[in-house]
C-alpha cells in the first residue's frame, strides 16, 4: 500500500443502506470514497428526520454492501450501532430491549442469546462489526444519552453483562463478528450529550478505577475486539478541555499501556459536536491517531482528514510505524472475520437467517421478564377487572410505531378500554376528554427515548402538565415508564409505578399483560430512581 492507501484504511464513512440512483451524488460520492480513495469502511446509518427514524431494509442493505464491496480494492469492514440487535438500524429483524432490560431481568444468559442473534443476522446482511456492547456505567440519572442504552449503575454487573454479550457473538460458527465497548473512558456520569457538547466525568481516579474502567476491563479480559472512545473531558487524568478521543494519555498511556488492551481503538464519530465544536476535521483528525486511535469514524470530511493525517506523516510529525501498526490490526480484523476468502453477500440467504420466530419469542420473554413493579398502592397492579381505568398513551410522535403495540394488546386482551393516544402537542386539546371519561383510574403510559442531540430524557412538552392534573382528580393513577426509568421522580405522588426499560414495541406487549395480571412480573430496578426507590428494589406480582 502507498502511505495514502493506509491512512485510507483507518478511515470509516457512512451510508443508509437505502438504493441509490448510481448517477445521484450521495452514490457517486461513496462510490469516490471507496472505489478511488480505498477507505477501510463503512457504518450502517439511520435516516432521521424529526423524531421520526428511517431505517433500512435488509436486502437493500445487503445489496448495497455487496456492491461496494465488489468495488473496494480492499475489503472493507462493514459496521453498525446494532445496540438491540441489528433492529436499531434494520427493519424485518429481530427485536431486542435495550440493554437495562437485561439487567432488569436478571438473566446474562439472556444477553448471550442476543450477541448470538444479533452476529447471525448482521453477517447474513454483511456487517461483520459491531458498535456494540455499552459498557459504560449508566450512574448519573440526568444522564441524557446512555440511560437505558446501559446495563445499569453497578459496574460488577454491566461487566458481566459486557462479557455474556460478547461471548455470544463470537460464539456462532461462521458467523463471527468484531465487537466493541463503548464509550471508553466512561460515559455513564455526565449530564451533557457529546452529540451536542464535549462532556465532562468529574470523579477521582479512585472512582474511575472502581467504577467506569471495571466494564472495560471486563470486556478486555473476555476478548472484545474493540474499544470505542468518548468525546469527553477526564480532568483527573487529562487536562479539562481535552477530549479522550484526542488524548494521549487516555488512548495510549491508559488503554494501551495501563489496561493492556491490543486490539482496535476506534474513535466515536468524529462530525459529533464534542469534537466538532471544538477542533477542525484536519485537527482532529490528526490528533486522534497521534493519540492511539486506529479508525477514525466519520469524519465530515473524509478526504480532508486523509490530506491531514498523510500530511503528518511527511512532516513528521506522525510516524509512519504508527499508522503501519493501525492497519496491520485492521487487515487482521478483516482475515479474522473471513473477509480474505469472501466479501461478498449471498442475498438468497438473508430471508432465511433474519427474524426467526424463535428469536422472536425469545426476544418477547426478555422484555416480559424485564417488567418491574416499583410502587402499588392499594394493590392497583394487576388491574382490578371490575375497576373502570382509562388508558393514556402519551407518545412522542404518530409518524413512527409508538404505542401501536400497546394498543393493539389492549384491544385484544381488554376489549372496549378507553385508550386515548396522544403526543404532547395535543395533550391540552384531549384533557378534557379525558378528564370527562368514566375512569375510576388512569393507567398513563410515557414514551421517554434516548436519542442523540435531544439534550433531555424528561417528559417532553404538555404532558407533565396534563399528568399531573390527572393525579389531582385525587384517582389512582398509574404510570407506566417505556423508556426513561427515572421519569417518576417528576411525579412522585402516582399510585403506582411500572418500568420496562425500553422503547421497542415488544415492551408494549409486555407493558399491557403485567398491567392485566397476564405475566408474572418480578424484575428489579438495575439503578436507584433517588427519592424513590433503591438498586435492585423491585415488588414480586407472581400470579
Amino acid at each position: 500500500m502507498t502511505l495514502r492507501d493506509e491512512v485510507a484504511q483507518m478511515v470509516m464513512i457512512s451510508f443508509t443502506g437505502r438504493p441509490l440512483n448510481t448517477r445521484s451524488r450521495e452514490y457517486r460520492k461513496i462510490e469516490e470514497l471507496v472505489r478511488r480513495e480505498h477507505v477501510g469502511g463503512m457504518i450502517l446509518v439511520n435516516v432521521t428526520e424529526g423524531r421520526l427514524v428511517q431505517k433500512a431494509d435488509p436486502l437493500e442493505a445487503g445489496q448495497f454492501i455487496d456492491s461496494m464491496q465488489a468495488k473496494a480494492q480492499v475489503p472493507l469492514l462493514i459496521s453498525g450501532d446494532l445496540e438491540r440487535g441489528a433492529s436499531m438500524r434494520l427493519e424485518g429483524t429481530t427485536v431486542f430491549p435495550h440493554a437495562m432490560a437485561f439487567t432488569a431481568g436478571g438473566n446474562p444468559a439472556a444477553a448471550r442469546f442476543e450477541g448470538e442473534v444479533t452476529a447471525k443476522e448482521a453477517r447474513a446482511i454483511g456487517i461483520n462489526w459491531v458498535f456494540y456492547p455499552v459498557a459504560d456505567v449508566n450512574n448519573n440519572p440526568d444522564n441524557p444519552i446512555i440511560n437505558i442504552r446501559s446495563f445499569g449503575e453497578n459496574p460488577e454487573e454491566v461487566s458481566e453483562y459486557v462479557q455474556a454479550f460478547i461471548t455470544g457473538a463470537h460464539s456462532v460458527p461462521g458467523n463471527y463478528v468484531l465487537t466493541t465497548a463503548k464509550h471508553f473512558p466512561g460515559h455513564g456520569d455526565t449530564a451533557t450529550d457529546t452529540h451536542v457538547n464535549l462532556a465532562t466525568v468529574p470523579s477521582d481516579r479512585k472512582h474511575l478505577d472502581t467504577v467506569e474502567f471495571v466494564p472495560f476491563r471486563g470486556a478486555i479480559a473476555g476478548g472484545v475486539d474493540s474499544i470505542m472512545t468518548a468525546h469527553l473531558a477526564l480532568p483527573a487524568i487529562e487536562a479539562p478541555d481535552v477530549p479522550a478521543t484526542l488524548s494521549p494519555v487516555i488512548l495510549t498511556g491508559l488503554l494501551r499501556n495501563e489496561l493492556a488492551f491490543k486490539g482496535i481503538v476506534i474513535t466515536d464519530a468524529l462530525e459529533m459536536g464534542g469534537i466538532a465544536k471544538g477542533f477542525s476535521i484536519k485537527e482532529a483528525a490528526v490528533r486522534a491517531v497521534k493519540a492511539g486511535a486506529d479508525v477514525l469514524l466519520m469524519p465530515r470530511d473524509p478526504v480532508a482528514a486523509i490530506d491531514a493525517v498523510v500530511a503528518a506523516v511527511k512532516s513528521g510529525e506522525i510516524d509512519r510505524k504508527r499508522i503501519q501498526a493501525s492497519v496491520t490490526r485492521l487487515l487482521a480484523a478483516k482475515v479474522k472475520v473471513g473477509l480474505d476468502l469472501n466479501r461478498r453477500v449471498d442475498l438468497a440467504k438473508i430471508p432465511d437467517i433474519i427474524n426467526a420466530p424463535e428469536s422472536q419469542q425469545r426476544a418477547q420473554e426478555i422484555a416480559d421478564r424485564a417488567v418491574t413493579l416499583v410502587k402499588n398502592e392499594a394493590n392497583l397492579v394487576p388491574l382490578n377487572k371490575t375497576a373502570k381505568a382509562c388508558f393514556v398513551a402519551m407518545v412522542e410522535s404518530h409518524n413512527g410505531q409508538q404505542g401501536e403495540q400497546f394498543a393493539e394488546e389492549l384491544r385484544k386482551s381488554a376489549p372496549g378500554a378507553p385508550l386515548f393516544s396522544i403526543s404532547s402537542t395535543e395533550a391540552k386539546l384531549s384533557e378534557p376528554a379525558i378528564l370527562a371519561a368514566p375512569c375510576d383510574s388512569y393507567v398513563v403510559a410515557t414514551w421517554v427515548s434516548v436519542a442523540a442531540y435531544r439534550g433531555d430524557v424528561v417528559l417532553g412538552g404538555d404532558f407533565p402538565e396534563l399528568l399531573n392534573n390527572l393525579i389531582a382528580t385525587k384517582k389512582p393513577v398509574v404510570l407506566v415508564s417505556l423508556g426513561n426509568p427515572y421519569v417518576v421522580r417528576s411525579f412522585p405522588s402516582v399510585s403506582a409505578y411500572v418500568a420496562t426499560f425500553t422503547t421497542v414495541p415488544p415492551a408494549e406487549i409486555s407493558a399491557v399483560k403485567a398491567l392485566l395480571g397476564q405475566i408474572p412480573i418480578t424484575g428489579k430496578l438495575p439503578v436507584t430512581i433517588p427519592g424513590v426507590a433503591a438498586y435492585q428494589y423491585g415488588l414480586t406480582i407472581t400470579r
